[in-house]
């Protein structure tokens, strides 16, 4: 019995999804789980088409391949700030912000604006914004590549236009809001994919690959990538640009509160699942299959982009594991508390994100 509907409910999934493909999905949108996951997948699709025609998310040829870099030596890691972060103090966005147009790529809220010292930001809501600032505090930290990121708690922008609107937002007025932009100097040429790429096999690639196990992230899609022209120095800057399901659990999951910028789905959540005299496997990314329990198979699509995902987290080598273990290892707990202060966490979930953090670097520097 237990076998039969299982296999209905995968057949009816698998002709769900296939309708979603080819745009013959029509059900209206009525508050209920499979219609919130047909429109979700609507969004995705079209979010998609839409950032690629604007965005360039197309993969970058190998003969547009040049000088690319990954890392860079941080120097002196201790001495970093990482509450202002790769932009500094003076980098911060300064009001009064100015309205310029919605972002509708994505699912979270986002839009464009100009401050007050007429530089020009994306803006992100929703419950991305408070985790990515914390990771590309981090990534920054250990000498990746990052965007200028900044959390604003409360901002007024005027003239503020947007069709899909977060809870938080009331009127002009936005809370936890991330302001990103890129240095000045760098054009956005592509993305880069995790299984091609100029460094493969690397120990830089290698520990980032172990980067985003230690913050949980778990949306390792190759469109959340980016290659960067650093005119000033003809350097091809190579990062993951979209680091903002962090913190939370170890892949996709029906509630998105819980897999995001969640303290207790961190605390909850594995960590290193094997290790050998060689490799060592993360429970991050992990393929998302209760979501297709949860959502009486209707998750497929979410799903199947997401299920090939799991390599990134598995067979790296012991040795680079131990690289970046030391890199980390470098950090003091102010800086780490700092990093969370910067995405504006209360007190008392810093104080154990930045336990089970320091927890996780010790694993790394033990094995």
């Amino acid at each position: 019995m237990n076998r039969k509907i299982s296999f209905t409910a995968a057949a009816l999934a698998s002709v769900f999804a296939t309708s979603i493909i080819w745009g013959q999905a029509t059900q209206p949108y009525d508050g209920s789980m499979q219609s919130r996951v047909i429109a979700s997948s609507h969004q995705d699709q079209s979010a998609e088409a839409k950032s690629g025609h604007e965005d360039n998310d197309k993969p970058l040829a190998t003969d547009q391949v040049d000088h690319p870099v990954l890392w860079e030596d941080p120097g002196d890691i201790a001495r970093r700030d990482l509450f202002y972060g790769h932009g500094g103090e003076k980098g911060q966005p300064k009001p009064p912000f100015v309205f310029l147009t919605e972002d509708r790529s994505g699912t979270n809220p986002k839009f464009d604006t100009r401050d007050g010292g007429d530089k020009k930001w994306r803006v992100k809501l929703g419950e991305e914004s408070r985790p990515e600032v914390v990771a590309s505090r981090l990534l920054w930290a250990i000498g990746y590549f990052v965007n200028d990121d900044y959390l604003v708690p409360d901002a007024e922008v005027r003239d503020l236009k947007m069709k899909r609107k977060p809870g938080d937002m009331k009127g002009d007025l936005v809370a936890n809001a991330r302001f990103s932009r890129k240095p000045a100097g760098q054009e956005k040429m592509g993305i880069w994919e995790w299984k091609n790429n100029p460094f493969t096999g690397t120990r830089e690639l290698n520990g980032l690959r172990v980067a985003m196990a230690v913050i949980n992230n778990w949306d390792l899609k190759d469109v959340n990538n980016a290659v960067y022209q650093d005119e000033k120095t003809g350097r091809q800057l190579f990062i993951v640009s979209d680091i903002g399901a962090a913190f939370g659990t170890n892949k996709l999951s029906w509630t998105r509160g819980q897999s995001k910028g969640n303290v207790e789905s961190f605390k909850d959540s594995k960590f290193i699942t094997r290790s050998t005299d060689t490799e060592v496997d993360f429970a991050t990314p992990s393929a998302p299959t209760a979501l297709l329990a949860e959502t009486a198979g209707f998750g497929i699509v979410p799903y199947a982009k997401r299920s090939g995902l799991n390599w990134i987290g598995k067979n790296i080598p012991l040795e680079d594991v131990r690289w970046i273990g030391s890199l980390l290892g470098q950090l003091t707990h102010e800086q780490l508390v700092d990093a969370f202060r910067a995405g504006n966490f209360p007190p008392d979930e810093i104080a154990i994100y930045v336990t089970y953090l320091e927890n996780r670097i010790i694993e790394l520097k033990n094995l």
